[in-house]
């Protein structure tokens, strides 16, 4: 598994921070896409927001919804960060449209403000909530992070986990993309980050051992 995640994150890293053209060519869900750009296919996690998961009520609208927005499309990528499943995570725009901001007015995306503080996302989804769009139709929408929760074999991705005692923990951060910062385990502040800075910056020392897995003290399995 952990070389998997450092294949995905070599794939994915290869587009930096900036602004790109790409054509989406497959959407996964109501907010993840992939996208080929120069023949390399990116996946990408749309920043922001959190979208129904495919085996919860409005998942397949959500997803149609993406579709129909960016499917086969030219698209613009202001691309923010890498998260630690080596997606890219960005805001993505069609024709002059936020598409990121477009699901959560549609009601196919909660805000996700734990990773923003633009209250457009969040008067966009009270606008919808008022207006009962998509899943707010429903009397009590379960918000896709505790969904997971009660579901942990669901895909993980750029979203919160929950332990027992209800307290939230962040698995994934966003950190600076510029190498050369940080290179010894005594500067990570997770495993997360360990992680990242070992596939992204190719941080060798970080892997003592030589096992592939950095930052033993870290990121050894509980």
């Amino acid at each position: 598994m952990r070389y998997l995640l450092a294949l995905c994150c070599c794939i994915a890293l290869s587009a930096q921070a900036e602004i790109f053209t790409a054509k989406v060519i497959v959407v996964m869900d109501g907010d993840t896409v992939m996208v080929l750009r120069d023949g390399q296919k990116i996946k990408i996690r749309l920043a922001n927001i959190d979208a129904p998961e495919k085996a919860q009520p409005f998942g397949k609208q959500a997803r149609d919804s993406l579709l129909e927005l960016v499917g086969k499309k030219q698209v613009q990528l202001d691309s923010q960060a890498v998260d630690q499943y080596g997606r890219l995570v960005g805001l993505i725009s069609v024709d002059g449209l936020n598409v990121n901001e477009e699901q959560v007015r549609r009601g196919m995306a909660w805000e996700y403000s734990h990773f923003h503080r633009d209250e457009t996302y969040r008067a966009l989804q009270s606008e919808a909530r008022q207006a009962k769009r998509g899943l707010w139709m429903q009397y009590n929408p379960q918000a896709p992070w505790e969904w997971r929760n009660l579901h942990p074999s669901s895909k993980p991705g750029l979203q919160d986990r929950w332990r027992g005692d209800s307290t939230r923990v962040v698995p994934v951060m966003l950190y600076d993309m510029e190498c050369g910062k940080k290179r010894r385990c005594s500067q990570m502040g997770s495993c997360d980050e360990a992680r990242f800075y070992f596939t992204r910056c190719d941080e060798k020392a970080l892997d003592g051992n030589h096992d592939g897995e950095p930052c033993e003290s870290l990121c050894k399995e509980k």
